[in-house]
């Protein structure tokens, strides 16, 4: 929402502006439209495989989104890390294999929807306890594996962001290649009257100019929007990595679960009470 609404201030700005003292006709050059647009195009397909534009354009979408990693959702994670860790703090930690192994099926995760349908955060959760329920591996060795795989999450969201950083730092070269292409093109045509020459060297100058307002204004905060969403989306598996690693430290879960809202930003974070009154409504259902 804010992206549309930032494009329609830069727009504004940028033309509104230059409507007062000039035409915009003179800026409707669509051949160059066209070749900014292609050199674009063709340069993100050239420097990367398969594999990232595809990941790339399908991160596109979420930037019109709003953040689904809410207050509530962390309540929702804190709550259900509870109950999975009271249950093996009570019964055991066999007794939360069969919750482990069938995911989908079982009676603490089925009350959770939002974070059952997550396959990632689901699979990181289950891997990690299912070693701790094979109790081959101690806290160390388990917090080394969880740093690797949050590393390699991290990279994998990141690189969307990082790619059309590239492209954003590349339009406004691209704009200069369509200048200086229409600037050729106006020394072709050195006969002609000076009316026409101006015309002409306005229409080579246009390139300059989309490529850098394309760069900045469009291409940019796309970038920018990518990178925060590839950071917000790596925050849970720090909490989910902090509880965790508490519980095999020896904490009650109530101890554990205290030290994952700690790690949570402050527009997420539950406070103390509201946290341990949700646990409370929920102990009761």
């Amino acid at each position: 929402m804010f992206l549309i609404v930032g494009y329609v201030i830069i727009l504004v700005s940028a033309l509104g502006t230059y409507a007062v003292h000039g035409s915009l006709a003179a800026l409707w050059v669509p051949l160059e439209y066209i070749a900014i647009v292609g050199l674009t195009i063709g340069g993100f397909v050239a420097s990367n495989d398969l594999k990232i534009i595809k990941s790339t354009i399908g991160a596109l979408p979420g930037i019109f989104k709003g953040s689904k990693f809410t207050k509530v959702l962390y309540v929702d994670l804190l709550a259900m890390l509870f109950e999975v860790l009271a249950k093996v703090r009570k019964e055991g930690l066999m007794s939360i294999e069969n919750d482990v192994e069938n995911p989908h099926d079982s009676p603490i995760f089925s009350k959770y929807p939002t974070l059952a349908k997550d396959h990632h955060v689901m699979e990181f959760i289950t891997d990690y306890l299912r070693m701790m329920v094979g109790g081959n591996l101690n806290a160390i060795e388990i917090e080394n594996l969880m740093d690797i795989e949050i590393e390699t999450h991290h990279h994998e969201v990141e690189t969307p962001g990082h790619v059309v950083s590239k492209v954003a730092d590349a339009v406004p070269a691209f704009g200069i290649i369509v200048a200086v292409m229409g600037v050729v093109n106006v020394m072709g045509s050195v006969g002609e009257p000076p009316a026409v020459l101006g015309k002409m060297i306005g229409g080579a100058l246009v390139g300059t100019f989309l490529g850098i307002l394309i760069a900045y204004g469009f291409v940019s905060p796309v970038a920018s929007l990518l990178e925060q969403k590839a950071q917000d989306g790596s925050k849970i598996y720090q909490v989910i990595k902090v509880v965790l690693l508490a519980s095999m430290s020896g904490y009650a879960p109530q101890v554990a679960v205290e030290f994952g809202r700690k790690t949570l930003a402050s527009g997420v974070r539950p406070t103390f009470g509201e946290l341990e009154e949700e646990l409370k409504n929920r102990k009761g259902k």
